[in-house]
Parts: structure tokens; sequence; C-alpha cells
């Protein structure tokens, strides 16, 4: 057991965080404001293809795999402090469900309904050997992938970052640098091929970003290509998790990343966040007169406020507003915000 290892906060893990933050909000804007889709030859035509080709399918697999590690955390220093960690933990869970329940009123599809409700599957394999959850994991990852279910992809994902944390994957990660730059090697070797794959595949002209079956059944080049980013989604993500964490090792990219650090301990405050500047954009502008590379700026404004806001907020309370609201109903007391 690791309890003594995983005592103290990990900044990597909020580190990532933060950056799936930054990839979540570039697709999730698209829905929120129905952009329209982009002329041919068009700047924002480009923008769609890298959006695909880059982030759609890889930020949110990173998302939901520390949604998993987080559990272990959660559970597994509970446990340590000899307190009722099942029982806080479903507490937890029912107000994700709640907050996800309202925020899907906002953002039909949003992420946090779906990790209520896939938490409380994960939550039964905390006690369930370590190799059998990792075979558990994979089948389920490579089963999902390939057919391409997006949604479904949840549970995999949750799961093996639960089984990253039964192998204390993120404990004393500096002693692990060579280990990290093999696993990266790999995933970039793998993940390649994949991309490669997507790329050979994408459609000669913009196209609506969903994905549709032709009368008689079949794909058509856009939703075949759709297709494709789902399933290899994960290998691309776990090359940018790989590639962000070896870059991590040296104190130059720590100071340089510093400000994702402190927009991911926030995760759970600016993810909804992000969707309330999403609504008050859509209020500004006429959704139809928006371009994709609009978005880009509205999101790069977000970013702005957000990572700034983040460490001010910091600086003197010890967790993010939302965070010590969600700490306060899983404990059933108050909890210290202010900084000592």
């Amino acid at each position: 057991m690791k309890e003594n290892g995983w005592s103290r906060r990990i900044d990597d893990l909020d580190y990532l965080r933060g950056f799936a933050l930054l990839g979540i909000i570039l697709v999730n804007i698209l829905a929120l404001l129905n952009i329209n889709v982009p002329a041919p030859n068009t700047l924002d035509a480009s923008y769609q293809r890298f959006l695909y080709l880059f982030v759609e399918g890889r930020f949110f697999t990173i998302f939901s795999f520390l949604f998993g590690v987080g559990i272990y955390l959660f559970l597994s220093r509970a446990i340590a402090k000899g307190e009722k960690a099942y029982i806080l933990f479903t507490r937890r869970l029912i107000v994700l469900f709640l907050v996800g329940f309202i925020h899907a009123l906002f953002h039909p599809g949003e992420a946090l309904l779906f990790y209520s409700v896939i938490g409380f599957i994960v939550l039964s394999f905390y006690k369930v050997n370590k190799r059998i959850n990792l075979a558990v994991g994979l089948i389920l990852l490579i089963t999902f992938a390939l057919l391409a279910f997006k949604a479904a992809l949840i549970l995999p994902l949750m799961l093996l970052g639960l089984v990253c944390g039964q192998y204390g994957v993120f404990e004393n990660l500096a002693s692990k640098t060579k280990q990290l730059t093999i696993f990266t090697l790999i995933a970039l070797l793998i993940g390649s091929i994949g991309f490669y794959i997507q790329f050979q595949s994408i459609p000669a002209i913009p196209f609506f970003n969903m994905i549709f079956a032709n009368e008689d059944g079949s794909l058509d080049e856009a939703s075949t290509f759709l297709k494709i980013g789902i399933t290899v989604g994960p290998l691309l993500s776990a090359f940018y998790v790989g590639f962000l964490l070896v870059l991590l090792r040296l104190k130059i990219f720590q100071m340089l990343f510093a400000p994702l650090k402190y927009y991911g301990r926030m995760a759970f405050t600016n993810y909804l966040g992000q969707t309330i500047f999403i609504l008050i954009a859509s209020k500004l502008f006429i959704p139809s007169q928006l371009s994709y590379i609009d978005t880009l700026f509205i999101c790069l404004f977000i970013y702005a406020f957000q990572l700034v806001f983040s460490m001010i907020w910091l600086r003197f309370f010890v967790m993010g507003p939302l965070e010590w609201v969600w700490r306060i109903v899983t404990y059933w007391r108050v909890v210290p915000l202010r900084r000592k």
C-alpha cells in the first residue's frame, strides 16, 4: 500500500488536469455556440482539421483517466486516516451527479453526469487485484475504441487511472524519468501510426462535427474520419501525457507551465466556469456569425482570465471555491478555505 507516498498533493496531476482543460473547451465551445460549417479552403477549414486531428478525443480521455487516478487517491487517503472512505466517496459522487444534472441543462452531453454514474462502477474495482483491473481496463478500452464508442471509453479510462494508482505510477516520478521516456517514445510510435491513418482519411471539404450514417447504413467520409479519430484518440492522449510528464522533470518547464498547475488544481471550478463564459459569449454574439477561428479567440480570452484568476485565488485560498463546497458536502463539515 502506498498511503505514505500518496499523502501529499501530486503536482504532476494538477499540471495534467490543467492541460486537459485547455483542450476540452476548444471542442465543447463548438457545440454550445452552434458554429456553422467552415467554407472550403479557408483558415476556418484548416483550424477545423487541426481540432479533429490533435484535440477532439484526446483531452477528454486524459481528464477521464485522471478522474480514475483521483478515485484511488481519495479512497487510499481516506482509509489511511481511518475514515469511512466508501461513504465519503459515495456522497462525493452524489454531489457530482446533482451538479452534472444541472450542468447538462445548459450543456447537453457534458461529462460530469457520466463521471458520477461510471464513478460508482469504478468504485467497486478498488479492492480488486490490480492485474485483473489492468486486464479488464485494457480489454474494454480496445473494444470500445475499435467500436468508436466515445461515451463508453470513460469506463476503461477511469479504471486504468485507478490501476495506475494501484501500481503507484505517479509516486516519486522524479526517479522514473527513464521509464517515462520509454513509455512516451512507444506512445509516439504507435500514436503516429494511428494519426497517419486518420490523416489519410481527412474529408476533402469541411464537415459537420457529428457522426452520421447514409440511408444505406454506410458512413460518409466525414463520419469515417471522426470515428477513426475516436479510435486512435487514447493513443495520442498517452503520448501527450507522457511527453508533458517528461518535460516536467526539468525545472524550467515546471516554472514555464506553472499556471497549468493552478488551473488544474481548480479543475472543478474552471470546468464549470468555462461553460458560464461560453454561455455569456452566446448572448454577446450571434452564433450564426461566429466562425471556428472566432471560437479560438473566445477560448484564448477564457484561458487568460481563468489562468490568472486561479493563480491569484490560490495565493490566498487552499482550494477553488467549488472544490471547497464539494469538500464541505463530502465530509459534512466546514473545512478552512483561507490560507494561514
